[in-house]
């Protein structure tokens, strides 16, 4: 039954109760959203708690077909909405979203509680139904919460805030869009890692950062990249990303597990890498090991871990780490141009592509006599048959 608010306003119980018409006049629906009125740059704005069923309704999001000049936004990325559902539906308990940021085109009035103090700032944001609601940040979102409802309905009475503007034009809302993403910094990937406590591949990575002994105090938690005056060795990016590397296909009974395994091989390996010992020592500095050598880069990093990750999967009991005292005949300097040029490093730069992992770890394990992945036998016929086809040109 709907429920008497005034003698003229009723609530319709439709797809929430955020829908209410005037009882004169049945025609004249119109949108009530419980909200809390604000003032920024001189302008009225309003927030407001909406149901997730709710979302898809009224913010429709068809702007794909416009050209970038006549739109407010950018274009949908659809493969990134599967990857948000999948987070909403595989963390029920523990999802969180900021607020979605929409401008009203159409007809408004705000009905505060009271006169006074904050009675003039809590009321009734009535939006007329012809409105057009235009998301100004958060069409992803939206599009995510569609589908997570298609999949599980139950999650349509929860809540996502949604900050409402007065729309101004096509000109206004493109510069709300400039102005809400120009100081938006995606944190740097070695943050988000340590912050994550949801993936276990960055729960094994931070903590095998935390707890090997030898590694203790020169990974770099907070950025991706390394200044050239930092003391740090590695970032947690870079070494999570190696230990992922090292633990692929094998198995562990739980995290403490994978750590202890994680740990032993990369003390194992740093007690052969007498520069990284001299950084540890304070005689070096990891900004000298960065500029002249290539075992201290993540591309290098990654290719020790698939390495580490052939030694134990070819061990039948204790992993033989014996095998990696030959890196000792391997010269890991930049100026080794013979080995590295072309491999992982391009016009003497490091090169990042997962290709130049490949193609590091498939040198390193010749030089250890371990033999190669199929991947690697792939990747090193290419390699060498273009340096043949390079050398014929330039003759």
């Amino acid at each position: 039954m709907p429920r008497r608010l005034r003698s003229h306003v009723l609530y319709v119980n439709s797809l929430t109760n955020f829908i209410r018409f005037n009882a004169n006049n049945m025609a004249d629906f119109e949108y009530a959203f419980a909200s809390i009125s604000g003032v920024q740059a001189g302008r009225q704005y309003y927030v407001s708690m909406c149901p997730l069923k709710l979302i898809p309704k009224i913010f429709l999001f068809d702007e794909d077909e416009l050209s970038p000049e006549l739109r407010a936004q950018r274009s949908l990325n659809r493969s990134r909405v599967p990857e948000i559902a999948r987070y909403i539906l595989g963390n029920r308990d523990d999802y969180i979203f900021s607020a979605i940021t929409a401008s009203i085109d159409g007809k408004t009035e705000f009905d505060p509680i009271g006169q006074k103090d904050a009675g003039e700032r809590l009321g009734l944001l009535r939006v007329d139904m012809n409105a057009r609601f235009i998301i100004n940040d958060g069409q992803h979102r939206r599009a995510a919460i569609e589908m997570a409802l298609r999949e599980d309905p139950s999650i349509g009475d929860e809540t996502i805030a949604v900050v409402f503007f007065i729309d101004q034009g096509l000109s206004r809302s493109q510069q709300m869009f400039a102005d809400l993403n120009r100081h938006a910094v995606r944190p740097a990937k070695s943050l988000g890692l340590l912050y994550d406590h949801r993936n276990e591949a960055a729960k094994i990575g931070k903590l095998t950062a935390l707890t090997c002994q030898p590694l203790k105090g020169l990974v770099e938690f907070e950025r991706t990249s390394l200044s050239e005056r930092s003391r740090k060795l590695f970032t947690l990016s870079s070494l999570s990303a190696a230990t992922q590397e090292l633990l692929s296909g094998l198995e562990f009974k739980n995290i403490e597990e994978a750590v202890a395994q994680s740990s032993i091989f990369w003390t194992a390996l740093f007690e052969r890498i007498p520069e990284w010992q001299l950084v540890r020592a304070s005689k070096m500095t990891s900004g000298e090991i960065r500029k002249d050598f290539v075992h201290s880069h993540g591309v290098l990093l990654q290719a020790f871990g698939k390495v580490g990750s052939a030694i134990y999967l070819n061990s039948r009991r204790a992993p033989n780490f014996k095998v990696l005292d030959k890196l000792s005949l391997i010269d890991f300097q930049r100026s080794n141009l013979k080995d590295w040029e072309g491999r992982v490093m391009i016009g003497g730069r490091m090169s990042k592509a997962s290709n130049s992992i490949v193609l590091a770890s498939s040198l390193i394990k010749a030089y250890l006599g371990i033999d190669l992945t199929p991947e690697e036998k792939r990747a090193e016929l290419a390699f060498t048959s273009g340096r043949v086809a390079d050398k014929k040109v330039s003759k």
